[in-house]
């Protein structure tokens, strides 16, 4: 089963449908937010999204407004210069990975259900988890650890690995976690080991790369008075998204104008960031941490 959308109602209101408009779902998913999009649509309404988790496109809509792209969306801007699409109405991300990939053993995300170091949201790719802990160099697994997670011992955790490779090679999960287990805070395992995961994650899928290069081609694609709405759940995703709302650039590099005032292409239509209900989070583990942005293209 993939995931109950999060924030299903606050993000799809957030773009503001024009009917008639064209519009975008850059993380399809289980598709419940592309679902409600299409509610909001009338017949002259287009929707692409995209996904390049083949599992995802088992859940294809049959529409004859929808169009279900194979593909990452850090090339948004290629693909729709492919369907003749200029720019477009709205544009919803839904960032992160979904509860059916988690749940899914040969997948490897999740460090609760054992298997091999996969991780790989598109099977197709070569790099796995375990490719990176055999041959990365020791510099560049510390920058891993130390920049996509919050672990306060990665050199610690380097070391291990280092020591780890001449012995055997990462293959499986559970090996894995019985290396590192002696490092981790005794009370915060778990936190530790999701934190860890979640480094090798961004990492293996390059998910940082594909953010910035997704949200540097929102500014080209939406046109003025177009909406962006964006779901995230930790810093390192939702810093950029704040940065291109507040500066017009994921690089935090102010533009001041003539009159001495921060110069941006977007308005932030929420001054704060919108947060799930408590109910919601009761109902969704995964909404805990979700933040959402919306910004409207001026």
């Amino acid at each position: 089963m993939y995931h109950k959308p999060v924030l299903l109602q606050e993000s799809v209101d957030g773009l503001n449908i024009n009917p008639s408009g064209v519009y975008i779902d850059v993380t399809f998913g289980g598709g419940g937010h592309s679902a409600e999009i299409l509610k909001r649509l009338s017949k002259k309404g287009k929707l692409f999204a995209f996904d390049q988790d083949t599992d995802a496109h088992n859940n294809t809509i049959n529409d004859e407004r929808f169009k279900l792209i194979h593909g990452n969306f850090r090339f948004i801007k290629n693909y729709l210069d492919y369907y003749q699409i200029e720019n477009v109405d709205g544009i919803l991300a839904d960032l992160g990975v979904s509860s059916y990939q988690f749940d899914i053993m040969d997948r490897g995300f999740s460090f609760r259900l054992g298997g091999k170091l996969d991780m790989r949201m598109n099977s197709s790719q070569e790099i796995t988890a375990a490719d990176i802990l055999n041959t990365y160099e020791d510099e560049k697994l510390y920058y891993i650890f130390k920049n996509y997670s919050d672990i306060n011992n990665p050199g610690k955790l380097v070391h291990l690995i280092l020591q780890y490779r001449p012995i055997s090679k990462f293959d499986d999960i559970e090996t894995f976690i019985e290396l590192i287990t002696p490092i981790a805070p005794k009370q915060k395992q778990i936190k530790y080991f999701a934190q860890v995961f979640q480094a090798l994650r961004i990492e293996v899928n390059d998910e940082m790369n594909a953010l910035l290069d997704f949200l540097n081609s929102v500014p080209e694609i939406l046109k003025t008075g177009g909406r962006l709405s964006v779901i995230s759940y930790h810093s390192l995703e939702d810093r950029p998204v704040k940065n291109l709302i507040k500066f017009g650039k994921t690089n935090p590099v102010e533009e001041i104008n003539l009159f001495g005032n921060t110069k941006s292409i977007f308005k932030a239509i929420n001054k704060q960031i919108i947060t799930p209900s408590e109910d919601e989070i009761l109902e969704n583990s995964r909404a805990k941490s979700a933040k959402l942005r919306i910004a409207e293209r001026i």
